[in-house]
């Protein structure tokens, strides 16, 4: 993937979406609807959102479900979760949408953009000055026979894990027409370069900076000292297939920690690059590497 580009995009339509429940964002809603007024701008805030600052019909209003089709770039209030569902939604609608990701506490790797950068940096995403990271997505399926009974796209990772009271699990692991392994695990993760920063890093995989055009296979808790995260060309298909015992176990696959569903006994799950990348306004004050310094105290004592 590209590093950076600057946006030709024109926006007249800002979409709003802060995290639910997010009540210490009113006055910031607040502030953005007449700051977006101020500018001929139309703000589009979803419901939820609106209803926080009760701004009710003072503004225009959707569903999250909606949002990519009703704005030109969606600013997001909150942290990384509230950012990943709506980029998997974007994804999902087949736009390519930019992101503004503003982060309201807690860690925010994505949504790196700090409240006082808030303004400045919307300014520079509608004015065209600000870069746009192009990260790459991912596709899942999941098979049962002959038919498809997920098709989700995913920014960080599709994550294959153990129920709660289930044994260890068997997963043999596929890339293109080539066997790999027969992982013995709790688990699997498969991580866009974005992702290996999130719940891949947690299961020991490697960071891998996001204009790596690779995918990260990282086995969760595996059982055997040899099995390590392997690093695969974005060109790659990675098929998984969990052997476990259909009456008593319970495997489940998750796209980005959200939206997940249990597996059916043969069920097959298979993982390739998106076609399009999801585009995230970057902060132009700060490097990756200092926000890895930043948010994971990387590299320090």
């Amino acid at each position: 993937m590209s590093d950076a580009a600057r946006s030709s995009r024109p926006i007249a339509r800002v979409g709003v979406v802060a995290k639910s429940g997010l009540r210490e964002a009113a006055g910031t809603l607040v502030e953005l609807s007449a700051w977006l007024d101020s500018r001929g701008l139309t703000g589009v805030f979803e419901n939820e959102t609106a209803a926080l600052a009760d701004l009710g019909n003072r503004v225009a209003t959707c569903s999250r479900d909606e949002m990519p089709g009703s704005a030109d770039m969606v600013l997001v209030l909150g942290g990384d979760g509230t950012l990943l569902g709506m980029g998997d939604r974007i994804a999902q609608a087949g736009t390519d949408i930019p992101l503004l990701g503003v982060n309201f506490g807690g860690l925010g790797f994505l949504t790196e953009i700090t409240l006082p950068e808030l303004f400045p940096a919307l300014d520079a995403a509608i004015d065209g000055s600000a870069k746009l990271d192009q990260r790459r997505m991912l596709h899942a399926v999941v098979r049962r026979g002959e038919s498809v009974v997920a098709d989700r796209v995913a920014l960080n990772d599709v994550a294959l894990t153990r129920g709660e009271n289930s044994p260890i699990i068997d997963l043999s692991v596929s890339v293109g027409s080539q066997f790999v392994a027969a992982f013995k695990a709790d688990g699997l993760i498969v991580a866009s370069p974005t992702g290996s920063t999130a719940y891949n890093l947690a299961a020991g995989g490697p960071i891998v900076h996001p204009v790596v055009d690779a995918l990260v296979i990282t086995p969760i808790a595996p059982h055997t000292l040899t099995n390590r995260p392997i690093i695969i060309p974005a060109t790659s298909d990675v098929r998984i297939q969990p052997v476990f015992d259909c009456d008593a176990d319970r495997v489940n696959v998750a796209f980005d920690g959200q939206n997940g569903m249990e597996l059916a006994c043969d069920d097959v799950v298979s993982v390739a690059a998106a076609k399009r990348p999801l585009q995230l306004f970057r902060a132009t004050s700060r490097s990756y590497f200092t926000v890895l310094r930043e948010k994971l105290k990387w590299a320090e004592r």
